[in-house]
């Protein structure tokens, strides 16, 4: 939001400079994020003087030139070549000096030079109107009256003021400072001052005839409406004041009824509307919302299809205007326009955030009736448009202010303590401090005791609805800074429930990006069709697009629209992995649920001189997986295969019922519609459940064992069907105490085999913590597994 200096010092007297302000205003809550210097004309005329010019001759080499002599009231006299047709002999004008740069109304700046122009010497410019930003006449020079003052700057002579302006990031509460009003009510809180409002007690009624009906046939979307009629008016362009006002604020000023309804609706915050009344069929307007799909034309030119929730500004037989949001085409006011119907409403935020977001239209009036606008301004903003009207456009106010307010909208009752707003700050600010700041914010005490108040908030200030709000209003105004920082930090001993999540998180995070993992953040909301249960899919009532309209119900399909964006950049090697949730609807019920995600792609590691790319492959997945896993002390669950249609293969880590984990190979459908032609491999890891376990584990100590371990392999032939998992389990049934781990070195598939058979070798850690193993003992171990192995698994031991 654009705030002016110039513009605000109409409401509030201050002698602070706009550095000074700046750093108050960010204080106060309104941030201040940039303060840049504006001048009403472009340059601000530096280096341009006032001239006074002693001699005119015919310019010996040329027709069209004349050779003068100019007095700037320097020591010097300025020789200056002119094409001026109107230059003479004892006028008063505007030159430019040797240095100066020009800003002209077209075309880039330049810088004045000392030259020789057809063999003569001009030491400088004698300036049009035009060639200076003052106005548009390029017929001559600009000649001013003989009283003039010659020496004087051209800045001092046009009394232009530099202006500076303030940009605030105005955060969303705060409606109420959507204007130079607003910021300096503000403004006036912590100086404990007041405010000089514009003065409108000059309105009065000329006569009642243009009187224009007003019936508001929806008072929830329009609880007041306010409106006047002005007559005879001539639209032409702004007076420069006006314009200067606009520009410094970034508004391109049209004609000067428009002009003072952007005027106003920056300085009080309420927009208006100007309709040219001869437009206004049947000599009525209708507050309304319009059939489905009724054609309307807004003034860009766009013909909208509107909904039927759409609050409408309607005469006898159509619509004129958005209510809030956007004008119509047919009914704005032109350059013929001569009799003028006024609006100023307060229209319910919501429906008018709906309208604007449905036709995908922001402008300063959405905006800030989004937020809130203050329903007891719009007769005030009214008068106050209608006056400048009057002054910079004439005409005569032709009708009684109608004023439509059929359930005034109260002010908030907010009680409060004293007690209670010091435990919330965190400092013991005396009462009286506490209620001046009260009261200097416009909120009246209506009663008051010894330990609280009872408030009445005004309308204007929409956000401050209970005790904490005007708890934040005290210590915004009485100063952020102000609150010393204890240099003493009392704690007392608490429980937490165990493990900390949060904790536990940062754990695996820590982990995942020290081996390579970057984290990724995924929009919770994503496409409709990535729903595999529709019926469970959490529809968004009123979507930003056709592509963020449900939330998601799994991590996989936004995080492959990252692989693919990252692989379209040439980043293909990916290893990713997102903390996040996934929602779904439920026997009517809604349900979060927290997951971990693990994405790989491309290479597993990088070309270099000495070794090829290695693509990644379910094993390095699988590696990912055990070490989250084997990182969170899990160690007893099952493993079976994936047979479903959201993995190509993988397999699913199990307790009782309930999965731990779920990872394999992304599905070529998947893969398809986030139009990815690699490999993905990915970890669904159902985060709650982990937790669980976690929580439920014990952590036992042990000393490192005294006694050495001993390996023995075997080799044999099973079943193709016989994974690794049946042979580790079964010696593990066979020998509980001495086996201490089982790994698989090699298999092997091939036609030298009998048919349907595989061959595995596998090794065996055995050791007995409490002494030293003996053959005796490690081959009787070791027989045992041989005879089971051969019984449950059919396998066949290879010598």
């Amino acid at each position: 939001m654009k705030i002016s200096y110039n513009w605000l010092k109409q409401f509030i007297q201050t002698d602070k400079t706009p550095q000074e302000l700046s750093l108050i205003l960010t204080n106060i809550g309104l941030e201040v994020e940039s303060l840049e210097t504006v001048q009403p004309v472009a340059g601000g005329l530096a280096g341009l003087v006032i001239g006074h010019v002693l001699t005119c001759v015919q310019h010996p080499n040329a027709d069209r030139l004349r050779v003068t002599t100019v007095d700037v009231g320097g020591p010097d006299i300025l020789q200056i070549v002119c094409g001026a047709p109107n230059v003479a002999q004892g006028q008063k004008v505007v030159v430019a000096t040797v240095g100066t740069t020009v800003y002209p109304n077209e075309g880039e700046p330049f810088k004045i030079n000392k030259s020789k122009i057809r063999g003569e010497v001009s030491e400088g410019m004698i300036c049009a109107e035009d060639e200076i930003g003052l106005g548009v006449s390029h017929d001559g020079i600009l000649v001013l009256p003989a009283d003039t003052t010659i020496g004087i700057s051209a800045k001092e002579y046009f009394k232009l003021e530099d202006d500076y302006l303030f940009e605030i990031g105005l955060t969303p509460n705060r409606a109420d400072a959507a204007s130079h009003l607003g910021v300096a009510r503000d403004l006036a809180a912590y100086f404990r001052s007041s405010i000089q409002m514009p003065d409108v007690s000059g309105f009065k009624t000329n006569n009642e005839n243009l009187k224009i009906e007003v019936k508001v046939e929806d008072t929830n979307a329009c609880p007041r409406y306010s409106s006047v009629t002005i007559s005879g008016v001539t639209v032409t362009t702004s007076p420069e004041w006006l314009q200067d006002k606009l520009k410094v604020i970034g508004i391109r000023p049209i004609n000067n009824i428009v002009d003072i309804t952007n005027y106003v609706l920056h300085d009080l915050g309420l927009p208006l509307h100007a309709f040219d009344a001869d437009q206004i069929k049947g000599a009525k307007v209708f507050v309304k919302k319009c059939a489905e799909g009724t054609p309307f034309v807004t003034l860009d030119g766009v013909e909208r299809k509107l909904s039927a929730d759409d609050l409408m500004i309607c005469n006898a037989e159509e619509p004129m205007c958005i209510a809030g949001v956007f004008g119509g085409k047919s009914s704005g006011i032109t350059e013929d326009t001569k009799n003028v119907f006024l609006e100023s409403a307060y229209f319910d935020s919501v429906s008018v955030r709906k309208t604007a977001k449905r036709h995908g239209l922001k402008t300063d009036a959405s905006f800030r009736y989004e937020r809130g606008a203050d329903p007891e301004i719009t007769t005030f903003a009214l008068k106050r448009a209608a006056l400048l009207i009057q002054e910079l456009a004439g005409g005569e106010i032709a009708s009684s202010v109608s004023d439509i307010y059929g359930n005034p909208i109260r002010s908030f009752d907010v009680e409060v303590s004293y007690k209670n707003i010091n435990k919330l700050i965190g400092a013991n600010i005396p009462d009286a401090e506490i209620k001046s700041i009260i009261t200097a914010l416009g909120i009246e005490v209506a009663k008051e005791t010894a330990e609280s108040l009872e408030l009445k908030v005004p309308s204007f200030k929409v956000d401050v609805t209970r005790e904490c709000d005007i708890t934040e209003e005290v210590l915004r105004i009485y100063g952020y800074n102000n609150i010393e920082i204890p240099s003493k930090i009392n704690a007392s001993l608490s429980y937490g429930a165990k493990p900390d999540r949060e904790q536990t998180q940062h754990v695996i995070a820590d982990m995942l990006t020290a081996n390579g993992f970057l984290e990724i953040w995924c929009n919770s909301l994503t496409k409709g069709a990535y729903s595999k249960v529709p019926e469970e899919a959490v529809q968004i009532l009123n979507p930003l697009s056709s592509d963020l309209n449900v939330m998601r119900q799994e991590l996989l399909l936004p995080a492959l629209e990252s692989v693919a964006y990252n692989q379209n950049r040439k980043t293909a090697d990916i290893k990713f992995y997102e903390f996040g949730k996934t929602y779904h609807l439920i026997n009517d019920k809604y349900v979060e649920r927290p997951r971990l995600l693990i994405l790989l792609s491309g290479a597993n590691q990088s070309e270099q001189w000495n070794h090829k790319a290695n693509p990644v492959s379910f094993y390095n997945l699988k590696a990912a997986v055990d070490a989250v896993i084997g990182r969170l002390g899990i160690t007893n669950y099952q493993t079976e295969e994936v047979k479903n249609e959201s993995f190509a293969f993988g397999l699913k880590y199990f307790r009782g019922d309930k999965a731990i984990v779920t990872f394999g190979a992304v599905t070529a459908a998947d893969k398809k519609k986030a139009d990815i032609d690699k490999d993905v491999y990915y970890a669904d890891f159902d985060w709650a459940q982990l937790l669980d376990i976690v929580k439920k584990n014990r952590i036992i100590n042990k000393e490192v064992p005294k006694y050495p371990s001993v390996r023995r392999d075997l080799s044999m032939l099973v079943d193709t069907n016989v994974t690794f998992d049946d042979l580790k389990a079964i010696a593990f049934k066979t020998e509980k105490k001495l086996i201490k781990n089982v790994q698989v070195f090699d298999v092997y598939v091939g036609d030298k085999l009998p048919a349907g058979k595989k061959s595995y070798a596998l090794n065996f850690t055995l050791q007995d913590e409490e002494q030293t193993l003996t053959d005796k003992q490690i081959d009787s171990v070791m027989q045992k597994i041989i005879s089971n192995l051969a019984q449950t698994a059919k396998a066949e031991i290879r010598k």
